[in-house]
């Protein structure tokens, strides 16, 4: 019995001893690819030694004897950080994951490959100007240049995942950064989502009045620039057809639901309305959250000047941020710039379809996927003159296409002839306002509003390619339509000088939450759908709440957390609930229901994380929305995963006659709008008993509302999730301006998945006061410091500097990498 126990003895010890050395050879491995940025290196393609600081938040400083040469540190810094990531969006651009990740990624590389981003990428390189083309030939060669030290120097492959997934890495080319630029389009767009959800809906409803409830037109007139200061405390439809299997969501795809296709915040104070004299300046633009972050902090130092802010992976610029004399910020537009076309085959020949002068062959390519570890799939790629054919997979197009026909896509970030990079290039030396909005002019897609500042000035406009429809056109956009019809089809562009525009307010505060911003007449409108109607009217009131602001009441804007949707919304679905009757034994569903009605009568709508309230209007909402809508649309309430407060209001404001929405068509009595506020909070404290008990005081919004930084590849692989997913406890939610939007379905589906991944506030009193943060942090390699060093600074609401000034970058540096030419 001691020799057996002796022998189980070794041979757990010689098991955990193997274990530790698999471990360290598997760390060491990994770590062979953390950058070291405290050397000196001679490399390929600089004309002058280029000196990259990065300072003790990990931000490179980019100084180089010209614009060719800070390029190419830019793109020398982004391989150090980054290169995963990079050469991810490239493959996603590309519809080339299927090499690498198998058939899980089929679905999205041909989607993407019918949309052929990539070709349009390549064919819109010889479309730039000079400055730009030099911009991204330079910034390829820096990343080329940190591809050749990881061959030459055995770097771990460059990246950890680069040992589970091993594939080949091309060199890097201008179309890569454009196609990067496209995608980020791609994941901003929504309208297409919008059209076949109206069609379907429509298909369901037969009364108009009811399709204006549910998918209502945001009220209102349009708001950018607010007045003189006062204080404000005192169709068509389709036949149709079975349903299809839509692709399932994956964290690697790039289609985003359309409650998650974009949104940010943007405003700006002129010197009027600033206490210091200067111009101020806040955005903060929300995209989908990941580990690593979207963003990447940098600065660059260009001839015209430095420029400090954000950047993407991928791309040669500084796409929000500043310089010494100008500062600029985006908001998605939610422009119009998508339009489906249905397309009528030739009965007799389904190579043709109709066009307005007659049958036409389509422009057909054979594409070749490769797959890993299978063979590979060729599939033939079909264009019609509105665009490319789409499958009836993605997003239901199955559904409202009829037999004998197809479904085309026109959508401006499909133009071959795209000048946005060279854009977005020319802003950053821009040395004001009014240069700017001439840079503006070549903005193609993604559709923003642009905001800027300089010294004395303030403006918004919108850019990118504004369609030109038919006055006649036969669903005005809003919905799929017949596109052998010539009034059906764009006319071309409206001229960018006709883009709406709002230069030097007299009121002297812009702004923009994805709200409408203006308010004219089809087809001279930006779009049917805005992303905001709710966080528009606390950012009137913060604004309008003080005379003057500084930098620090524009921070306290951006972080705000009070809910105006739950301070509107609870009064009116509530009014009947409160305080009604003697209280309840305890422990009945009658008790538990005036305990939630005690604590939200007491709230002041404030979306904290520590509280319980936020969690239990969220859920009554929620079950509102399924209460009143399930019966009339049936397995269709399952598209609407976010309450839309303004439906709510219509309802139980009875306007147009919406209070019907409460009555149960398959029931025999008739409800009203009390009973099923009533019975909507009952499902909403089941759902939160089943999870987290009775006890409503003891509730965390943080809990639920966790902003999930996951990696879209390791992030559900078993163990390794703890190490490279960020989940952290916040504050806000879908209608806050510190927006936290959740995602809407799924076991949780208050997970926050989708907001400020980059926040920045510019005071151009004293612009090196000016502040910025990511949410995560500068680098993708989950064992650098750096991986998520910024996250809970984010969380918790702080900002880094946001200098020029040499000498700060260089105090406390983490390194200085010296690139000279070989």
């Amino acid at each position: 019995m001691a020799r057996l126990l002796k022998w189980v003895i070794r041979i757990t010890g010689a098991a955990l001893l193997l274990g530790l050395i698999a471990v360290g050879v598997f760390y060491m491995l990994l770590s062979r690819s953390l950058p070291d940025y405290d050397k000196s290196l001679a490399v390929s393609g600089l004309t002058a030694p280029v000196e990259i600081v990065r300072d003790n938040a990990n931000v490179p400083h980019v100084f180089a004897a010209s614009d060719r040469d800070a390029y190419f540190g830019l793109g020398y810094a982004h391989a150090q950080d980054r290169l995963w990531q990079m050469t991810t969006l490239r493959r996603t651009a590309q519809g080339r994951l299927s090499e690498v990740f198998g058939t899980r990624t089929l679905n999205i590389d041909k989607l993407l490959r019918r949309l052929d981003l990539y070709g349009a990428a390549r064919a819109s390189v010889e479309m730039q100007d000079s400055e730009t083309l030099i911009a991204l030939d330079a910034y390829a060669a820096g990343v080329n240049a940190r591809l050749e030290e990881i061959n030459s120097d055995a770097l771990g492959r460059g990246a950890p995942e680069m040992f589970l997934f091993n594939a080949p890495i091309s060199p890097w080319q201008p179309a890569d950064s454009i196609a990067i630029l496209k995608l980020m389009a791609l994941q901003l767009s929504g309208h297409l989502a919008h059209e076949v959800r109206r069609t379907r809906v429509s298909l369901m409803l037969n009364d108009k009045d009811r399709l204006r409830d549910i998918l209502p037109d945001d009220p209102g007139q349009g708001i950018a620039a607010l007045p003189e200061y006062a204080s404000l405390f005192p169709p068509q439809s389709l036949p149709r057809y079975a349903e299809t299997t839509r692709m399932p969501r994956d964290p690697l795809s790039p289609f985003a639901p359309p409650e998650l296709a974009g949104a940010s915040n943007a405003w700006a104070a002129a010197p009027a309305r600033s206490a210091a004299g200067g111009t101020l300046l806040a955005n903060d633009p929300h995209l989908g959250f990941s580990a690593p972050g979207v963003w990447y902090l940098a600065r660059l130092d260009l001839a015209s000047g430095g420029v400090i802010g954000g950047t993407i992976p991928g791309i040669p610029a500084i796409i929000v941020g500043r310089s010494a004399r100008l500062g600029w910020a985006v908001t998605s537009s939610y422009l119009d710039d998508q339009d489906l076309f249905i397309e009528k085959l030739n009965p007799e020949n389904p190579e043709q379809y109709q066009t307005p002068d007659g049958f036409k062959a389509f422009e057909t390519r054979n594409s070749i996927i490769q797959i890993k570890d299978h063979d590979p799939v060729t599939m033939t790629l079909r264009w019609t003159d509105n665009g490319p054919v789409l499958p009836g997979t993605h997003y239901d197009l199955g559904t409202v296409t009829p037999k004998g026909h197809v479904a085309a896509l026109a959508w401006t970030a499909l133009s071959r002839r795209d000048t946005t990079m060279s854009a977005a290039i020319e802003l950053m030396s821009a040395a004001d306002v009014s240069e700017a909005l001439e840079a503006g002019e070549r903005y193609i897609a993604p559709s923003q509003n642009l905001t800027l500042v300089d010294q004395n000035n303030i403006a918004m406009k919108l850019v990118g390619a504004m369609p030109r429809r038919a006055a006649d056109h036969e669903s005005q956009g809003r919905m799929p339509s017949r596109g052998w019809i010539a009034r059906n089809r764009w006319q071309g562009r409206i001229p960018y000088a006709d883009n709406p525009e709002f230069i030097a307010p007299r009121g002297g505060i812009l702004g923009n939450t994805n709200n409408k911003t203006v308010d004219q007449p089809f087809p001279n409108h930006v779009s049917f759908v805005w992303g905001d109607t709710q966080r528009i009217h606390r950012w009137e009131r913060l604004m309008q709440g003080r005379e003057v602001h500084t930098r620090d009441s524009f921070i306290e804007a951006q972080l705000d957390t009070v809910s105006f949707t739950a301070r509107s919304i609870l009064p009116l679905i509530g009014a009947d609930l409160w305080f009604t009757g003697t209280p309840s034994p305890e422990g009945t569903q009658e008790r538990l229901r005036e305990d939630a009605l005690r604590l939200l009568a007491d709230w002041n709508g404030e979306m904290n994380e520590h509280q319980p309230e936020p969690l239990i209007y969220a859920a009554w909402l929620r079950a509102l929305q399924v209460r009143l809508a399930k019966d009339e649309l049936g397995p269709l309430i399952e598209e609407f995963t976010h309450a839309d407060p303004v439906f709510i209001e219509r309802v139980y404001r009875d306007v147009d006659g919406a209070a019907i929405w409460c009555d149960v068509r398959q029931s025999s009595p008739q409800e009203t709008c009390t009973d099923i506020a009533r019975l909507a909070l009952d499902d909403a404290l089941v759902w939160i008993s089943d999870r987290y008990g009775n006890a409503l005081e003891s509730l965390r919004w943080g809990d639920v509302h966790q902003a999930t930084h996951d990696h879209p590849v390791l992030g559900e692989v078993p163990v390794l999730r703890y190490f490279v997913n960020i989940r952290q406890s916040t504050s806000g939610g879908d209608h806050t301006l510190l927006r936290g939007r959740t995602i809407g379905e799924g076991p949780n589906p208050y997970h926050n998945v989708h907001g400020a991944g980059y926040r920045g506030v510019y005071d151009f009193a004293d612009p090196d006061s000016s502040v910025f943060m990511i949410s995560t942090g500068q680098s993708g390699h989950f064992l650098s410091r750096h991986y998520d060093d910024m996250a809970q600074l984010w969380r918790r609401g702080e900002y880094i500097p946001m200098s020029l000034d040499p000498d700060l970058a260089r105090a406390a540096s983490v390194g200085v990498t010296l690139l000279s030419p070989r």
